[in-house]
């Protein structure tokens, strides 16, 4: 079950366990991803805390949690190759996996239908 914030991340629900991203739309409005800054394991963040930095060339971009609960694992591997951060690519992508508090904070979050007609 993917679902999407107003902010452009994405988290895709396995469980209680939700993987993390940017969209594509977002990454496309970034340009070439210059520096990463990924949250640590183990921390511990509440829904719409600031978790993430991207920097383009274009302009520096907070990345916000769509959901409370502890880090479990940040995707150290996207570090190693900035470029393969691509539109395409944006699920591949992802930044990190929380083990949420709450499953009903998703039900504020936007379905792929209602996130394509925001930014349409």
């Amino acid at each position: 079950m993917m679902r999407y914030t107003e902010d452009h991340e994405w988290i895709d629900l396995n469980g209680d366990t939700g993987t993390v991203g940017i969209s594509p739309h977002a990454i496309e409005q970034l340009g070439d991803i210059v520096f990463v800054e990924l949250p640590e394991a183990g921390s511990t963040v509440a829904k719409g805390d600031a978790v993430a930095v991207f920097e383009s060339v274009k302009a520096a971009s907070d990345i916000y949690s769509p959901a409370g609960g502890e880090i479990v694992e940040v995707n150290e591997a996207m570090l190693d190759d900035l470029s393969s951060i691509t539109p395409d690519r944006a699920t591949e992508s992802w930044l990190f996996k929380i083990k949420g508090d709450d499953s009903n904070e998703l039900d504020e979050l936007m379905d792929e239908d209602a996130y394509k007609a925001m930014i349409a």
